[in-house]
């Protein structure tokens, strides 16, 4: 027999993870473009304020934005 958990089909903790690394990725993917762009490799002509802006904002979603989720959702005792 399943669990009541599985018959419902959705499990927030599964959810809360996948949103967790999409946020991570998302963040990896604009410090790759800001640098990207800083380095004149795509998108050249741009000012280097906006690489450095994405930049700070991938750095931010990558690795303060998961922690503040997580406290969010952690499980009460």
């Amino acid at each position: 027999m399943s669990s009541p958990s599985h018959d419902s089909g959705h499990d927030p903790a599964m959810a809360r993870f996948a949103i967790i690394n999409l946020v991570r990725i998302a963040g990896v993917a604009c410090i790759v473009l800001g640098i990207l762009i800083a380095t004149d490799r795509i998108l050249a002509g741009l000012p280097d304020w906006i690489a450095y802006i994405l930049i700070a904002n991938g750095l931010v979603d990558a690795f303060v934005i998961p922690v503040i989720l997580v406290r969010k959702w952690r499980t009460p005792r």
